[in-house]
């Protein structure tokens, strides 16, 4: 802590401790102003005395005690002042219950009333004791009526919020303590034009009107929120909508206690508003109607919802420059380079950052920061796609030159896009395209997903297959919903999105000849612009090119054909078919390579071919391996060159059957 620090800190401990001695004078000079109103009115019955405003104004400069900022923050009158003044005194001055009773000269009403108030304190008001009227409205001072009983002789009780909060203690309403929840003051603007404007908004006494905060994930409307609120020198409390009453005869009270609470101290309310319900938007509209003191709606990111009376107030979520800045101060200067990694890779919010450089500073890895991006993302992909843990390498896959050519051109668009959007500025230039969308076409075993394998590997990202059964629905509107889910969680963590067997879910738009035709269509549609601004690398993999859609095709940066391999490639495949740990013996690949297989066909056939050197209790030779081709071959219903299997002993019946 600096000096200048230390010497501020001093002075306001200071300040608070002379505020709180000035505080329990002024309450205590009040109490006896009442004793001797009560005193001469219990004296001389028919005799009334006047409130002085001596007693009940502020002594000297400065803060004002606490009863005259409760006056001033509900605008309560003379007569009403002084009347909370009197319940008071009752709660903390055990002498005033009888000379209440002596003052109306019964002895059986030994409490504060409205009619011994009108005694005591002249003018008196008959609107103070309205349901309308700041005392009651407020619930400054209850009222225990009971049946029978008069208004103006029922016995009034002060509040014990508004009681301790004239004693000096300020502290939340414990009514309200199990439904709304501290936020700490954040350390990052969130965004910082939308802070800005809630902080104007805010700054004001009145709060201005409710306001809607809309865009960017949840904790980067937290972040703008909670630093709004400490710039305008309000302490941010969070509720959830869900939680809120709906009936009017709860909602209601609950409102105006949140509302006398914002007059009391310097508060925010943010409303987490969670899943779309209407009947939950018109209760948050209802409760803002009477409780909208500095009090903000956060609302997801891609949701329909607008509530009426509210200012909509759009939340950007933090660039890539924001989010290296931000990599850089947690990681030190010294990282600058992977934090341009990082913040080229993936979309974190301020707040997840701050987390995931903590977590994995537990971690002595070298990229440990790394593998704690990729796994802060998977929660919410894996109830939306089955992950793929990427094995193969670049040295495990086997295809022409000019294929692996343009694998390699994705992985270095993936992993050079922010050097060249952003430091060479093509993201001014263009509107949409920043991802890289690329279909992998070719037979099935031909080496697509394992390509899918070799560029998430490379590029230390999670690879996604999608699950079109968990996509595609029936319903109206569920299938967009669905794959807005999807791709958003993906842009956040630049998770590679692979979508399997894509003709059935890309494919041509047909003839509307009905409504099903039409909702059909506007699937496509819907899928054609959303994966041409998704900002990640999503792999589209298809046995059937000519099945896609022609509009689809033009959207897509690389198309990458997997022939089906020749013999040097299936030479290669067998090669490396087997792990290291296999014992082999006599292998023969150049033979085998005319065995006119796939790499998928080839890596089962080798599994089966260890299986059957396994039970025979031998290496894995020839015999065992031309056995497991051949059971391939019949599996495929493919012609067999008997030539190629000379060498081959009688398929096992067990393997036969199987295939």
């Amino acid at each position: 802590m600096s000096a200048r620090h230390a010497r501020n800190s001093k002075l306001a401990e200071v300040a608070v401790a002379d505020w709180e001695m000035l505080n329990a004078d002024f309450l205590k000079a009040c109490f006896t102003a009442v004793t001797k109103r009560l005193e001469a009115l219990a004296s001389s019955p028919e005799k009334t005395s006047s409130p002085s405003g001596a007693w009940l104004s502020a002594p000297g400069d400065g803060a004002p005690p606490a009863l005259l900022q409760l006056r001033a923050a509900f605008d309560l009158s003379l007569f009403e002042t002084a009347t909370v003044a009197l319940c008071a005194a009752h709660e903390l001055d055990s002498a005033i219950g009888p000379l209440c009773a002596s003052a109306m000269g019964d002895p059986t009403r030994p409490w504060p009333s409205f009619a011994l108030a009108l005694r005591v304190f002249e003018p008196g008001s008959w609107d103070a004791l309205t349901a309308e009227g700041p005392l009651r409205f407020w619930r400054l001072l209850e009222v225990e009526r009971a049946a029978g009983q008069p208004l103006v002789q029922s016995p009034l009780r002060c509040d014990e919020r508004i009681l301790d909060f004239i004693k000096g203690l300020n502290q939340l309403d414990g009514r309200l303590l199990s439904l709304v929840s501290p936020l700490a003051p954040a350390r990052d603007a969130g965004d910082p034009a939308a802070s800005a404007m809630l902080t104007r908004l805010w700054g004001s006494r009145q709060g201005a009107a409710p306001v809607m905060l809309r865009g960017a994930e949840g904790s980067t409307r937290l972040d703008t929120a909670a630093f709004a609120a400490e710039a305008a020198g309000r302490r941010l409390f969070r509720i959830e909508a869900r939680v809120l009453p709906s009936a009017p005869a709860d909602l209601d009270p609950l409102a105006r206690l949140w509302r006398r609470e914002a007059a009391l101290m310097p508060l925010a309310l943010l409303i987490d508003m969670g899943a779309e319900d209407a009947s939950i938007d018109t209760t948050v509209r209802r409760f803002a109607a009477t409780a909208g003191v500095a009090l903000a709606a956060s609302v997801d990111r891609g949701s329909a919802r607008q509530l009426e009376d509210f200012l909509a107030v759009e939340v950007a979520a933090p660039d890539a420059d924001a989010q290296e800045a931000a990599w850089i101060a947690h990681l030190g200067q010294s990282s600058t380079p992977l934090a341009k990694r990082l913040a080229g890779a993936f979309d974190f919010s301020l707040e997840a950052i701050r987390r995931i450089v903590a977590a994995s500073a537990l971690s002595d890895e070298p990229d440990a920061v790394w593998r704690e991006c990729s796994a802060n993302i998977r929660p919410r992909l894996d109830t939306l796609a089955q992950r793929v843990e990427p094995r193969a390498r670049w040295e495990d896959l086997v295809v022409p030159e000019a294929q692996r050519t343009m694998l390699r051109q994705i992985a270095d668009q993936v992993r050079l896009r922010r050097r060249v959007y952003d430091d060479w500025g093509y993201r001014e230039k263009l509107s949409r395209g920043f991802g890289v969308t690329a279909l992998f076409a070719g037979e099935s075993g031909t080496g697509k997903t394992m390509a899918a394998e070799v560029l998430a590997a490379d590029l230390g990202l999670n690879l996604y297959r999608i699950d079109l059964s968990s996509v595609v629905s029936k319903y109206i509107g569920d299938t967009e919903r669905n794959l807005r889910q999807l791709f958003d969680a993906a842009e956040q963590g630049g998770a590679i999105l692979l979508f399997d067997e894509a003709d059935a879910l890309f494919g041509k738009r047909s003839e509307v000849k009905d409504s099903h035709d039409r909702y059909a269509n506007i699937e496509v549609n819907y899928l054609l612009q959303r994966i041409e601004n998704f900002a990640g690398l999503a792999i589209l993999a298809t046995n059937m090119k000519s099945a896609l859609d022609t509009a689809f095709l033009r959207r897509l940066r690389f198309v990458v054909q997997f022939p089906y391999p020749g013999p040097t490639e299936r030479a290669a495949l067998w090669r490396g078919a087997f792990p290291p740990e296999v014992p082999l013996e006599g292998l023969r690949c150049d033979q085998l390579a005319r065995i006119n297989l796939t790499g998928g066909n080839i890596a089962a056939a080798a599994m089966n071919a260890s299986f059957l050197a396994a039970a025979e209790g031998t290496p894995v030779g020839m015999s065992q391996v031309l056995r497991a081709a051949r059971a391939e071959m019949i599996k495929l219903n493919r012609p067999i060159n008997e030539a190629d299997f000379l060498d081959a002993a009688p398929v096992a019946p067990s393997l036969a059957g199987a295939a």
